[in-house]
């Protein structure tokens, strides 16, 4: 954790709300794209996010720094709250992954490309079993390193490492398979 983060995290702790705006807005598209990723849903995956950071706010006094950084306390809430939200959710229709990312793009052949591939990968990634989807989310979607991934996860950096490899290795071999199929 940097010196600022440490600093802003102090601060919120001691009741400063702009310290805690200032680390909302530092973690928000994160925690975002990592909780959309798993519900694929924008209206739930915007409502769990905001229920990391009111949970967040809620706890922030029982936050230990020299423990874990601030956004792998943020990550195990959020990955609490989507454990939770997908033992209760029925069974719904879910919105393709490029939701995640949506973004301006004036070239609708760009843009069509772009949501194609979203598209590709969400169907890969749902291929995977769900220990290596979800390092592959929070490694590659939310951009996490290692050490924080396993902490989150509970799991020790070696399997972390292992789940990853085998997971881009499966995705290797699945885009391939569509190439040469």
């Amino acid at each position: 954790m940097s010196s600022e983060e440490e600093r802003l995290v102090r601060e919120a702790i001691a009741g400063n709300q702009a310290a805690f705006t200032v680390l909302y807005n530092e973690h928000f598209d994160k925690v975002y794209r990592y909780v959309y990723f798993r519900v694929s849903a924008r209206s739930e995956a915007e409502d769990i996010t905001q229920e990391v950071f009111l949970k967040a706010l809620q706890s922030i006094g029982s936050f230990k720094w020299r423990e874990v950084p601030f956004a792998a306390w943020l990550f195990r809430i959020a990955h609490n709250l989507v454990i939770d939200h997908m033992r209760k959710k029925s069974k719904h229709k879910t919105a393709p992954l490029e939701e995640a990312w949506a973004v301006s793009v004036e070239d609708p052949v760009a843009l069509t490309e772009q949501r194609s591939e979203m598209a590709d990968l969400t169907a890969a990634l749902k291929r995977l079993p769900p220990a290596q989807q979800e390092v592959i989310s929070l490694r590659f979607i939310a951009g996490m390193p290692i050490a924080e991934v396993a902490r989150i996860l509970k799991k020790s950096e070696g399997t972390v490492k292992a789940l990853q490899f085998n997971g881009t290795a499966s995705l290797r071999k699945l885009f391939s398979g569509e190439a040469n199929g």
